[in-house]
């Protein structure tokens, strides 16, 4: 039997990956509480870090939903095969 081969979710060329973007998130929020920018440059930082934890949270929620897959899985495999019973 072949192992299913594992999904990433992968980044387009117009998406960064999960990694990418958390850490461009990291750099908007220190350039903001730095305060060495504007007002204007702030709000369109903030809503540039508000599309990057959208990316990331879609990420996330990909990744969680392959892991509960897994997992059912998992469970398949370790219910007796016998015992059909108790369905």
């Amino acid at each position: 039997m072949t192992k299913p081969k594992p999904t990433r979710a992968k980044a387009t060329p117009t998406e960064p990956s999960f990694e990418q973007a958390l850490a461009e998130v990291e750099a908007i929020i220190e350039q903001i509480e730095s305060g060495e920018m504007g007002l204007e440059e702030q709000i369109e930082q903030y809503a540039k870090g508000a599309q990057l934890l959208d990316r990331c949270r879609t990420v996330l929620n990909r990744c969680e939903q392959r892991v509960e897959e897994i997992s059912a899985q998992l469970d398949r495999r370790d219910q007796p095969q016998g015992d059909e019973s108790e369905a």
